[in-house]
């Protein structure tokens, strides 16, 4: 722990001389954390609507974005000071990542070497890539699972029941921390199931394997369940728009995008590294070849598929199999890649100077990227500053395109627009009574019917009460803001971000998941313990 822990903290040195990194993510998810903290101080434990995001007009981007991160950010924030919480978050992700490597190396590694294995994995060429220019910080903690699930798939050759509950739990925890990384989980593990199958001739592997992945999501329906339904919502088709569309993402593409290619170029150079230290190490594994070669053959196969997947010849693929394309960027395969890279490093290489060797190369790789191609962004104490008085002033920060509701233009807004505005003739006296993150109310004496213009965005999810009866809602054209109609006279409007029905569904199937799990766990420690009392009194 002490050697894992010093390593994740080493990364971080550079924080203290230069600021925080500003990679690409940085700002979707600090403001995320303080949109958290604001729900918080509210009482809303598990927020949905980011009230500040496109400056006020709200987003649902909690419905859609995994809690895991978030959560964890957030909480990290609320006791510790601000300055400080993505340093916490990183080392604490990187630690998780080392911690899981060594329980996956120790099985088959002397403690020395499962110790090398752990450090080495946790600051790793693309974990580095992910903290100095990507501040993709789900991701970053996505990367604990990839150990894990190896190190599961592998003992499920031996046990299927016993290795269910185990994996439906890493692949639960996958949707909850990172999708894309979730689709990457699920599809590796199709692939060495359909593999390790094939080898052992087991169909037995193969339905223990499907009733991980229905149990994992049914554990994480709460998310899973409105995230798929709600789509029809939002703009998802951003998601996958030019710069973030796998095609312009292969290594070694070309775009118009100078800063794109230029990232390109980095993470291109530390893939074909990776991947030529892999050849290497595959090549010296001899003993694995004869000892264990079903692992051997496993480890080489998820390999080649991962290093395949990043290359253009594979675009009919990510065009074709489900949500593949979704991932947005096929380097990403790099989480997976990465974990094999240093599994296979350390078992293969006994000697420690081409282990050394190995990981200067790999920092070569980064410190010439760093002062050659594109050099990492800071952030400042004062940028850090201003994002917390951008929420606490409600003047607000910009939102995510693929999160913005249906018919919405960020583009039109009128930023500087008041909270509530009447959209027609009508004179009005207006009092905004509450302006919460989910629930809003207000006052309005009207000099004849019209319709009152709120600063939010117009989302099926919220509810609207004039006078105590529930009205239907229009949106603005041309900007999508929610226009209330209201009558002659007083009129009191309430706001509230309700619970649908795809969320009290999602919620009902994860609990009763979860009893079912509790209860079979606790069946299998009961037959453990009689097992055990048998075997002392014969």
């Amino acid at each position: 722990m002490l050697a894992i822990a010093g390593a994740a903290f080493a990364v971080e040195i550079p924080f203290f001389f230069l600021g925080t990194p500003s990679g690409h993510d940085v700002e979707f998810h600090l403001y995320s954390w303080l949109e958290v903290l604001a729900h918080w101080k509210q009482g809303i434990f598990y927020p949905r609507w980011a009230a500040l995001a496109h400056f006020g007009y709200g987003e649902p981007r909690f419905v859609f974005y995994p809690p895991a991160s978030w959560t964890l950010g957030s909480l990290i924030s609320l006791v510790l000071p601000w300055r400080i919480a993505s340093y916490v978050y990183i080392w604490a992700a990187l630690s998780l990542a080392g911690v899981s490597m060594f329980l996956l190396a120790r099985q088959w590694m002397t403690r020395r070497d499962a110790v090398f294995a752990s450090v080495f994995y946790a600051v790793n060429p693309y974990h580095l890539v992910i903290v100095y220019w990507r501040s993709a910080f789900a991701e970053l903690l996505a990367s604990c699972l990839v150990p894990l699930l190896l190190l599961w798939l592998l003992r499920a050759v031996e046990d299927e029941r016993r290795a269910v509950i185990p994996l439906s739990l890493i692949l639960a925890a996958s949707w909850l921390i990172n999708a894309p990384a979730a689709v990457m989980i699920h599809y590796s593990m199709a692939l060495l199931v359909l593999f390790l199958a094939w080898q052992r001739k087991s169909v037995r592997l193969l339905f223990a394997a499907a009733v991980a992945v229905i149990l994992g999501a049914c554990l994480s329906a709460f998310y899973l369940i409105p995230a798929v339904y709600e789509q029809r919502w939002i703009e998802i088709a951003n998601a996958v728009s030019a710069g973030s569309r796998p095609a312009d993402n292969f290594l070694f593409i070309h775009t118009s995008d100078p800063d794109h290619d230029a990232f390109n170029r980095i993470i291109s150079w530390l893939g074909t590294f990776e991947m030529m230290a892999m050849g290497v190490a595959l090549w010296l594994a001899r003993r694995w070849r004869s000892s264990q070669p079903w692992v051997w053959r496993s480890l080489l196969v998820w390999a080649l598929a991962c290093a395949a997947m990043m290359f253009s010849f594979t675009g009919e693929l990510w065009g074709s199999l489900p949500k593949l394309a979704f991932m947005q960027f096929p380097w990403r395969w790099l989480l997976c890649l990465s974990m094999l890279f240093c599994f296979l490093v350390t078992a293969s290489m006994q000697r420690w100077w081409m282990r050394a060797g190995v990981f200067l190369l790999g920092m070569t790789v980064i410190v010439s990227a760093w002062h050659r191609v594109q050099a990492p962004w800071w952030d400042t104490a004062a940028d850090l500053k201003e994002m917390q008085d951008n929420v606490s002033d409600g003047i607000g920060y910009e939102g995510t395109d693929e999160y913005t509701p249906m018919g919405a233009d960020p583009s039109n807004i009128d930023k500087d627009a008041r909270k509530v505005t009447v959209e027609g003739p009508a004179h009005a006296a207006i009092r905004v009574l509450r302006w919460d993150e989910e629930s809003k109310s207000v006052a309005a004496e009207m000099s004849a019917a019209d319709r009152l213009a709120l600063r939010l965005f117009k989302y099926p999810a919220w509810r609207v009460e004039v006078n105590g009866r529930v009205v239907e809602t229009l949106a603005r054209e041309g900007t999508g803001q929610m226009l209330v109609p209201v009558q002659a006279g007083m009129n009191r409007v309430e706001i509230k971000f309700v619970r649908t029905w795809d969320r009290a569904a999602g919620v009902w199937v994860s609990v009763i998941s979860a009893i079912a799990v509790g209860l079979a766990m606790l069946g299998k420690r009961s037959k453990d313990r009689t097992d055990a009392a048998r075997g002392l009194t014969a």
